[in-house]
């Protein structure tokens, strides 16, 4: 049971380690579209 149990913390470790690896280089791209959105002035009060 014990070397269950450490095999499966050693594959959880691999995979936690490899995904913060995987994501601290995925080149994200960045957006390409252009975004407007229009704020009545009424939501604005004076």
């Amino acid at each position: 049971m014990k070397k269950l149990s450490n095999l499966v913390f050693f594959v959880f470790l691999i995979l936690l380690i490899s995904g913060g690896v995987f994501l601290a280089t995925w080149d994200i791209p960045a957006p390409s579209k252009i975004l407007e959105k229009r704020i009545p002035d009424a939501r604005f009060p004076k």
